[in-house]
């Protein structure tokens, strides 16, 4: 058996890479974003295909609860600031139907047009940018008055014209981009847990 240790090795090095050329100050406005959305009462959503898919429920979840638990989980120790986070992939009836009845582009679009009220966050996660359905969505928020970030990739597609915040991963390796935008989901929600607990560090 061909010895794996130098591919492994290698992509560390290339996502090591990768993440020290990420948009930092992009993210920071994404956390100030999020973190208004919060003081005012507003609601986050979140959305993605494939993998991303995954990552849009992770994130919502990270921001309702890690942001007010404590450390070690055990216990909600913030009460005051809570955030309201909905994932759109989350209700596969919903998602399904609208994909039967009136095409796949529109199951976020015809979310939103539901929900999302001006001053809301809307979060599409796309690692090539160009997700018909998270651009669909994106118009319909835009339209609303609620703010856009996308998550993406490679050039960013076209999310970085139809987003009111494109936050690119600069590498043109699909799994890498989606490995480091968990980790853009981790890094936002620590920053939000220690504004809602007024804490500089956090152990866990």
């Amino acid at each position: 058996m061909p010895d794996s240790a130098p591919g492994l090795k290698g992509y560390v090095e290339r996502y090591k890479a990768t993440c020290d050329r990420l948009p930092y100050e992009d993210i920071s406005r994404m956390v100030e974003w999020l973190w208004d959305a919060c003081r005012t009462g507003k609601r986050i959503f979140t959305m993605g295909n494939g993998g991303h898919c995954n990552t849009a429920s992770h994130m919502i979840n990270d921001i309702a609860k890690h942001t007010v638990s404590s450390d070690d989980k055990t216990k909600v120790v913030a009460d005051a600031n809570r955030f309201k986070t909905m994932c759109l992939n989350d209700s596969m009836s919903f998602v399904t139907g609208i994909a039967n009845d009136m095409g796949y582009e529109h199951v976020f679009a015809e979310q939103l047009a539901n929900w999302v009220e001006a001053g809301d966050v809307v979060i599409g996660i796309s690692g090539s940018g160009n997700s018909a359905n998270v651009l669909a969505a994106f118009r319909v928020a835009r339209a609303k008055g609620a703010r856009t970030i996308a998550l993406a990739g490679f050039q960013g597609g076209k999310s970085a014209r139809e987003a009111d915040l494109c936050i690119v991963v600069p590498c043109d390796k699909m799994v890498m981009v989606e490995d480091v935008h968990v980790m853009i989901s981790h890094m936002v929600a620590d920053e939000l847990k220690k504004l809602v607990q007024g804490r500089t560090d956090l152990k866990g």
